[in-house]
């Protein structure tokens, strides 16, 4: 496979020039059985596949509804691994946004994401060094699908303006493009106040804070549920241990009107 194209848009005009074209009319979704061949490829790395069972990387796929040739992006992207999987997705005909805030970038993230970016997938991956707050240049319109995939929370103790970063991704969108937002979820009536401590967010806020950016609800899936979750305890990777994937999860997926 031909290596993936890295973009690093450090500044406006360092992405202007990738993203004027205007991307191919996109495929039909994946199928079940495409979206798992994608997790099953064997030159994933095996970091990565370490956390599939708790992800359930194929299900995401299906859940945004990816396919060859869109143009997707993610918020807070980390050290990629659902950016990985979105761009084999899309392939050499589709484009995908990583975005990164700068602490994120220099306290967890910023080798193992370059290192990431120079993986050979076969696909054109716009790396965006830029806030949750505002995260997309003018240039990146259109898209179809935008995911934030259990960093929601992260944005309240980031102290970024969710309602900037909503409208953000709602201009962004094309008409008819989704917002999937997943997240480990509180205890109800809990609100943002356990973000920082449990790295979990009541679902309510999520809904809330989406639909006013102008989002309508589209679907809901259970496939990251744990009923069993007694939603008590801290779910960030570094510290969840064992446990670490089994958290209660809510999966919304918002559309843009048309």
């Amino acid at each position: 496979m031909r290596s993936l194209l890295f973009v690093a848009c450090l500044s406006l005009a360092g992405c202007a020039h990738s993203t004027q074209s205007e991307s191919p009319a996109a495929a039909p979704p994946l199928t079940a059985a495409a979206a798992m061949a994608i997790v099953q490829a064997p030159d994933r790395t095996e970091e990565d596949r370490a956390l599939d069972e708790g992800r359930h990387p194929a299900a995401l796929l299906e859940f945004v509804g990816v396919a060859p040739g869109m143009k997707v992006a993610e918020l807070m992207a980390g050290a990629g691994y659902t950016i990985e999987l979105l761009a084999r997705a899309v392939g050499p005909t589709g484009v995908v946004y990583g975005e990164n805030p700068q602490l994120v970038r220099e306290r967890f993230a910023e080798k193992r994401w370059t290192d990431r970016l120079a993986r050979p997938v076969n696909a054109k991956v716009v790396r965006l060094d830029r806030e949750l707050d505002d995260p997309f240049p003018p240039e990146v319109t259109d898209l179809d699908a935008v995911v934030s995939n259990i960093i929601y929370h992260d944005s309240v103790w980031l102290k970024a303006d969710r309602a900037k970063m909503n409208a953000a991704v709602f201009k962004a969108l094309k008409p008819g493009g989704v917002y999937v937002v997943i997240d480990s979820s509180a205890k109800p009536g809990t609100g943002v106040n356990d973000v920082q401590t449990l790295h979990r967010i009541d679902e309510l806020v999520v809904r809330d804070e989406v639909l006013a950016a102008g989002f309508q609800l589209a679907a809901e899936s259970d496939v990251w549920r744990n009923p069993q979750d007694p939603r008590d305890w801290n779910s960030s990777p570094g510290t969840a241990g064992e446990r670490r994937g089994t958290s209660d999860r809510f999966a919304l997926k918002f559309v843009k009107p048309k």
